[in-house]
């Protein structure tokens, strides 16, 4: 009976850790980008892969940060995170009121993410994976063409950004299993520093190519596909060691 108790007692912190590597596992195959690239024509391939069902967590990132004290916000290098690194955290190791325990990490620069991944044998997902991603609803894999979708997503950016963020797992997954893609925080991508993406075109071919992210527009005037290229070019220019209020990540895997 004692035995019993005690495993019992044991169920939630093994959901909690089960919850800390809950992936979905996508199937890949053909895709088009909403991205132009010059060189590349046609589809894209995207090999299976899989990708965490829900954003990092600012519980999950604590329990990284107390494991990896180089990440703490007062001893984290500058090169690696600016001065608002966690800065809305109680404390270095201290969430407090402003940063819920199931509310997605945020003011995380990529380095923070990229090594909160790795510490979990994963890594970051690229801009390819996470669009491919993206692209579906609750039962489509691709519903980018559709205007209510579309409409879904344009209506989140009209919300202010200082309201306080939910929690994760609130929306319905979509067609994989995967939440939260849209209406919570942009996210980091692996390859964010891949190219320059702008609102004004005309500043395309822009040799500082290192402005890249995975939320944001990369053609303000493709009017059919507006509300996925503005997930690319609000937040296009950020470096790595940079943080905002509402830029979060999760991680991905690939599969074997």
């Amino acid at each position: 009976m004692r035995r019993l108790a005690a495993l019992l007692l044991l169920i939630p912190l093994a959901g909690l850790a089960a919850g800390a590597a809950d992936y979905a596992q996508l199937p890949g195959g053909n895709f088009r980008t909403a991205l132009k690239y010059e060189d590349r024509k046609g589809d894209t391939r995207i090999a299976p892969f899989a990708l965490m069902r829900k954003p990092v967590t600012n519980a999950e990132f604590l329990a990284f940060v107390r494991s990896h004290p180089q990440w703490r916000r007062d001893r984290v290098a500058r090169v690696f995170a600016e001065p608002r690194y966690l800065a809305h955290w109680t404390g270095a190791d201290v969430l407090g009121a402003k940063a819920l325990p199931q509310q997605p990490v945020v003011q995380v620069s990529w380095f923070a993410a990229q090594a909160y991944c790795e510490s979990q044998g994963a890594r970051l997902p690229s801009w390819d994976e996470w669009e491919y991603a993206a692209a579906a609803d609750e039962t489509r894999r691709d519903a980018r063409r559709d205007p209510a979708w579309r409409e879904r997503i344009l209506r989140w950016y009209s919300h202010p950004s200082n309201q306080a963020l939910a929690r994760t797992g609130l929306q319905a997954p979509n067609a994989y299993g995967v939440q939260d893609l849209h209406g919570l925080v942009w996210e980091w991508t692996e390859d964010f520093s891949s190219l320059l993406v702008a609102a004004d075109n005309r500043n395309q071919g822009d040799a500082d190519n290192a402005k890249f992210c995975g939320a944001g527009a990369l053609s303000m005037d493709d009017r059919d596909n507006y509300a996925v290229l503005m997930r690319v070019a609000m937040l296009s220019s950020l470096d790595a060691e940079d943080t905002t209020v509402n830029l979060g990540f999760r991680c991905a895997k690939d599969l074997k």
